[in-house]
């Protein structure tokens, strides 16, 4: 004869959060975070500006030295991504300024 087993009840609140999603939350709690009234136009909006911001539209050729290829190679095989996007990548968060100049940190 078989018997039932029980299953458990799955409870939002034991769900372990990270620091930021803790910061979020706490954020929230505090009633910090307001409605807006046209959030189908907030929506479109947002997605239009990630659309022409994520498009490439242009094209360049660049004369590399072989090592720095086989590094770049090395390094996007690594993170598991073809090399001409994970070049891309990195001159993308170069441009948007996400890596500090090394003349201006030798200043």
């Amino acid at each position: 004869m078989k018997t039932k087993q029980k299953t458990k009840k799955f409870n939002p609140y034991a769900v372990k959060l990270d620091a930021e999603e803790q910061r979020l939350l706490k954020s929230y709690e505090r009633g910090e975070w307001k409605s807006i009234d046209n959030l189908t136009q907030e929506i479109k909006t947002a997605k239009e500006i990630a659309t022409n911001t994520l498009r490439k539209n242009a094209r360049i050729t660049l004369r590399l030295s072989s090592s720095d290829l086989e590094r770049l190679k090395e390094k996007a095989a690594y993170k598991g991504l073809p090399y001409q996007t994970f070049i891309s990548s990195v001159l993308h968060e170069y441009a948007a300024g996400h890596f500090e100049d090394c003349e201006a940190r030798a200043r």
